[in-house]
């Protein structure tokens, strides 16, 4: 590692109730890449969104490559050499993935845009960068993985010093690999790179150091090989999070059986899909990106339409056209895409919440508001969602936090099947316990979950029984008292004959 060519030092951020970074100091050094870690609310993007003058510091200092620098747009960042890749995914879906690379800085021929020029250059990337996506397509027709990939060509495409604020949430293993190669090579450039991500084998894997924020503050810094993953954790939480696999399974012999797909077929992704969820039981999807596992989810609650197969609830037959039919029978599902399918971060942590329940909080031809108030400050507390008020808008919440609201509306709507997709994605360790707790609590109590998750650790820890698919197709099924990372790698990437 070389000289330090950024340093923020005692940086004060105030939003309305909320002391989101408190005199917090930070500094990154030429060919290192340096992790940012913390608990969602512990202010991680919000520092990186001062850095690159998303928001405005109160107080504090930043120095750039030896110059003391304040931007006011991520335009000036950019301009000045540093780009962020966000969580959330930024780009425009109606677009083409060359268009959106090159948005804001196109090719031009006289005073037309240069299509053939972008995708050239986009495709020149992408061979760069070992990934595979045709520059022409439209950006919404890829899978969030990809986009994902997009968003990090874009971002390198501009030869800066990179944040990288949970790259890997969306990818494949195969991706998360090909991201570290990149990285590796950028770090031989002697740029610097932050990374922020909760995963902590990535950080122990591609990281030199480690700075932990909590609630705000500044925690300290690690040298990430003369550390432990427990010593990052405490530092982030201040307490011991256990991540044992679950060894038995927790579902009663006799329980009976309250979904039933027989033979569903939706499309080149799912085909022939059948399968059982019994009350109480937490069926966790495991497979690689692609797999069908999404699609699967969808055509069950009627997002997408099935071609054909059978689906009963509780033994009875139920034709589920709609997502409207599926909330009718008792079926919430939880996206993968919080921000496209789960939440209106315009809305109210309250409004969010109570938006698949709205019909109970009517009192005439107005919002009971006082009721919705009271049933969302119970789940606030039970999730401990970070968030002054019930009324704060959910755009000012952390990746986690929002995705805390989610779930809360899927509770508060009382659904006895849940299908729980990427549940823990973009969440710290702290707050993926609580949520593991609270699946747990709500199997005990009767309910059934479907859980769809790419972390091997996740599915090992939670799943009662595990059901794997490969290319569309149900390949195994396995109970956790057999399962291991072996087993089900194994049917993940097992050919149909």
């Amino acid at each position: 590692m070389g000289e330090v060519i950024l340093t923020m030092k005692e940086i004060d951020k105030s939003f309305p109730g909320v002391h989101a970074l408190d005199h917090v100091s930070f500094e990154v050094k030429k060919g290192e890449v340096h992790a940012l870690m913390g608990e969602n609310g512990a202010g991680k993007s919000t520092l990186m969104k001062v850095l690159t003058g998303i928001y405005k510091k109160d107080s504090g200092t930043i120095t750039f490559e030896g110059k003391d620098v304040e931007f006011h747009n991520t335009r000036e960042a950019q301009d000045a050499g540093i780009v962020i890749v966000h969580q959330e995914l930024n780009m425009l879906g109606h677009l083409t993935v060359a268009q959106n690379i090159f948005i804001g800085r196109e090719f031009k021929k006289g005073i037309a845009i240069d299509d053939k020029k972008m995708n050239e250059e986009a495709k020149k990337l992408f061979d760069r960068l070992h990934i595979d996506i045709d520059p022409t397509e439209t950006m919404s027709n890829l899978t969030v993985g990809k986009q994902q990939m997009c968003e990090i060509a874009k971002a390198i495409s501009h030869e800066a010093k990179v944040i990288f604020d949970e790259p890997s949430a969306a990818l494949t293993e195969a991706e998360i690999e090909e991201l570290f190669k990149i990285i590796k090579d950028l770090r031989k450039q002697q740029l610097g790179i932050v990374y922020i991500s909760h995963r902590m084998d990535e950080i122990k894997v591609i990281t030199d150091r480690v700075t932990v924020m909590r609630d705000g503050t500044y925690v300290g810094t690690l040298i990430t090989k003369d550390c432990t993953k427990d010593d990052i954790i405490n530092m982030m939480v201040g307490r011991v999070i256990y991540e044992d696999p679950k060894e038995h399974s927790m579902v009663a012999p006799d329980a009976p059986v309250v979904l039933k797909v027989e033979h569903l077929n939706a499309g080149k992704m799912v085909q022939d899909v059948s399968f059982e969820l019994h009350k109480g039981e937490i069926l966790g999807f495991s497979g690689l990106m692609g797999a069908g596992r999404t699609e699967t989810a969808r055509a069950i609650f009627g997002a997408d339409p099935k071609e054909s197969g059978d689906i009963y609830v509780n033994g009875k037959k139920v034709e589920i056209n709609s997502p409207e039919d599926a909330v009718k029978c008792g079926i919430g599902y939880l996206s993968e895409d919080r921000k496209r399918y789960g939440i209106v971060v315009q809305k109210t942590v309250a409004e969010n919440s109570t938006m698949a329940t709205l019909e109970k909080y009517m009192k005439g031809l107005f919002i009971d508001k006082k009721k919705e108030k009271k049933v969302t400050e119970e789940y606030v507390k039970s999730l401990a969602t970070k968030t002054p008020s019930v009324d704060q808008l959910v755009v000012n919440l952390s990746g986690g936090n929002q995705q805390k609201v989610v779930i809360a509306k899927w509770l508060v709507r009382d659904c006895d099947i849940l299908i729980f997709d990427e549940p823990t994605r973009g969440i710290d360790v702290g707050a993926k316990n609580e949520i593991y707790k609270l699946m747990n609590k709500l199997a005990e109590e009767g309910k059934s979950i479907i859980m769809i998750s790419s972390e091997m650790t996740e599915i090992l820890r939670m799943s009662d029984r595990i059901v794997i698919m490969c290319e569309g197709r149900k390949t195994g099924e396995v109970g956790i008292e057999e399962a291991s990372q072996e087993t089900i790698m194994n049917m993940a990437t097992r050919e149909i004959s």
